[in-house]
């Protein structure tokens, strides 16, 4: 009994802090929240007595947001403003849209008065076509105008307005080959080159890689990149990767010999005391206990090692003045390393882990080429970085 009245308690609880949720809203002139929350709260038990203050106030959000609209639609009207356009037909749309999120719920009695909550729709279709059709007319003389401009953000506005015209009213006239002409004026086109300013040979397969923008996946919506200048393109800006400097460490083979000692089972001995007495159980029979003995190795290591570091910085040019825009330094570095060991003695004196050690061998040392080849995806990884962080645009 205690549990039931508990739960109806919290039951009445949270209506009535649903309802006073839903008439603050009310009273802060936020209709169509109102109208949200209430329709939310009578899509089930709507004739519950409990759900009889959301129907006033749905009535009462309703009749208030439909008051304000037609309002701001007439004001809208009376000014004439081509500009308007897209207000209106988005009013047309709400005051049809809020219809069509109450239809289902009525009728929507209300019990104390004897009535069915009053609603008064109205058809608007005939207002939304035609306030789409004159909006429709409106985005396509404005985009014209703009793409006719010399300016790029204004034909990346363009795109926007022909998107959204084409969807609300797909296919309009020539909207797609007007949106194409809008992406292709709006992209900036970036020529990407290298620059070695180093001694050293730059090997063909990593300027190959490097200039392969196509593995990088950093084309967007308004910026291409090209490694090779493509005949018929204006590029807007260039982004060069000048190396610096290239250091390569000499070949190095460091070697090391250590001692490793280690204790072992070796079979089973006769247990003696200090006297070298047989020391026996309590059934007379002599007590064994395990055999140790010291085995030991000498570990001959061997660590081949060499280095590479590339120092490069990436700079932003705008190719409309020739002017440097920015610079970022781009640093890597890339380690040979090769470690291998041999032993003399019992090799079960050292780590388990240290085995792998004597199965290898000593191994050519990479060629200045090939080390400079192998920065090449941690090079990569770094410029991918520097370009997605750093935008020609922002």
């Amino acid at each position: 009994m205690k549990k039931t009245i508990l739960l109806l308690s919290l039951i009445v609880l949270i209506l009535s802090c649903g309802v006073k949720q839903t008439r603050n809203m009310l009273t802060s002139g936020n209709y169509d929240e109102a109208i949200d929350n209430a329709v939310s709260n009578l899509r089930s038990n709507k004739d519950k007595k409990g759900k009889q203050d959301y129907i006033y106030l749905l009535e009462e959000a309703f009749a208030k947001a439909k008051e304000r609209d037609l309002n701001s639609l007439n004001l809208l009207t009376q000014d004439g403003n081509p500009a308007n356009s897209e207000k209106i037909y988005n009013l047309y749309l709400q005051l049809n849209n809020r219809q069509e999120l109450i239809t289902p719920l009525l009728p929507l009695k209300l019990m104390k008065e004897g009535r069915n909550a009053k609603f008064p729709f109205n058809n608007y279709n005939s207002q939304i076509i035609d306030s789409k059709n004159t909006l429709s007319k409106y985005l396509y003389a404005n985009t014209k105008t703009l793409l006719s401009s010399n300016n790029k953000m204004d034909y990346r506005k363009a795109y926007d307005d022909l998107v959204y015209l084409n969807k609300i009213n797909p296919n309009y006239r020539d909207v797609l080959k007007l949106m194409d002409e809008a992406q292709f004026k709006g992209t900036d086109f970036v020529n990407v080159s290298m620059k070695n300013e180093t001694n050293m040979v730059i090997p063909v397969g990593l300027e190959n890689d490097l200039l392969d923008f196509s593995t990088f996946g950093l084309n967007d919506k308004w910026t291409v990149y090209h490694s090779s200048l493509q005949k018929g393109t204006k590029y807007d800006y260039g982004l060069i990767v000048n190396f610096r400097q290239i250091n390569i460490s000499p070949e190095q083979i460091k070697e090391k010999e250590f001692i490793k000692e280690k204790q072992i089972k070796d079979g089973v001995k006769t247990l003696v005391d200090s006297k070298g007495k047989v020391i026996k159980d309590s059934l007379g029979n002599a007590i064994k206990v395990d055999n140790f003995k010291t085995i030991r190795v000498s570990i001959y290591e061997f660590n081949q090692f060499k280095a590479c570091q590339i120092n490069a910085k990436v700079d932003y040019v705008n190719f409309k003045n020739n002017q440097l825009l920015e610079s970022f330094p781009l640093t890597t570095e890339f380690v040979f390393e090769n470690m291998y060991a041999t032993y003399k003695g019992d090799k079960r004196a050292s780590d388990d882990s240290y085995y792998s050690n004597f199965d290898r061998r000593a191994v050519p040392f990479p060629s200045n080429e090939q080390m400079v080849y192998d920065t090449g995806e941690d090079l990569k990884l770094k410029l991918k970085d520097i370009i997605s962080r750093n935008k020609f645009r922002n």
